[in-house]
């Protein structure tokens, strides 16, 4: 089942189930009143899709996920899965602009699988994750790459405005243990990777942040980038593609105050 968060004519924030090409709306807000359809439907074209979730609380990240992305990042690893924390007024819907911010150096894509919390989570079990796990679907972890080095930590350079895209929609249903990821630039392949090669598992993931953080309804959690070639510049248009959820896509614009 995928779940949509909409907009008709500019309106206020609706949600639906995906059936075919019309929407099922919804109740409410399905994190918290279930999945619960009324008789009214609207047309897929007509809607404006939204991101579809705002997380209440937090986007929390797992870094250096794969193999290949640690090795050329020169990251050796911690032990344990290496977590941070994204705002919430990062988040940014499909279609909507990434804004570029006026910092030196590079601004990159990380194209990933994101779980999607249904329930309060604490010190959950790696056996029980999906008592708590509402659904999955796609993240842009934008980074302003010299920024994280130059900083000696992460939460500039990964928590502008605008960067975290999430969308289209939730899948309720999906398997997540083998799903390929994309990243494409203007049509040109940059990334590419399966979670199946996920250093830390989505259960071993739910149980460490959950042990750290009280996890809420709403609450994200980006799962890592495969390796490739992240750069994107103004004017560009980033797709991620994972199998099973859709394609999640958004154009580049420089910020106002920037100049190259």
């Amino acid at each position: 089942m995928k779940v949509a968060r909409f907009s008709l004519s500019q309106g206020e924030p609706l949600y639906g189930v995906l059936d075919g090409d019309e929407l099922v709306v919804l109740a409410g807000d399905p994190l918290y009143h279930g999945i619960n359809p009324t008789d009214k439907r609207v047309p897929l074209d007509k809607a404006k899709i939204l991101a579809p979730v705002i997380p209440r609380s937090k986007v929390v990240c797992v870094g250096m996920n794969y193999a290949e992305h640690a090795k050329e990042m020169s990251h050796e690893g911690t032990g344990h899965p290496l977590i941070f924390l994204k705002p919430n007024t990062s988040v940014i819907g499909p279609g909507d602009q990434i804004i570029i911010p006026p910092v030196e150096g590079r601004i990159v894509h990380e194209g990933e699988l994101a779980i999607v919390i249904g329930s309060v989570a604490k010190r959950v079990k790696a056996a029980d994750w999906r008592d708590v796990v509402f659904g999955f679907t796609i993240a842009n972890d934008v980074s302003a790459r010299d920024v994280m080095f130059a900083d000696g930590q992460w939460a500039r350079a990964k928590g502008y405005d605008t960067f975290c895209p999430l969308g289209p929609f939730i899948d309720t249903e999906i398997d997540p243990s083998d799903l390929e990821i994309t990243t494409y630039v203007d049509g040109e392949l940059r990334r590419k990777g399966s979670t199946k090669d996920l250093i830390y598992s989505i259960p071993e993931i739910i149980e460490f942040c959950s042990d750290v953080w009280t996890l809420l309804p709403g609450d994200v959690i980006c799962t890592g980038t495969p390796a490739g070639l992240g750069g994107f510049v103004d004017g560009q248009t980033i797709d991620i593609h994972i199998e099973g959820l859709g394609t999640l896509s958004n154009p580049a614009k420089n910020r106002d105050d920037r100049t190259n």
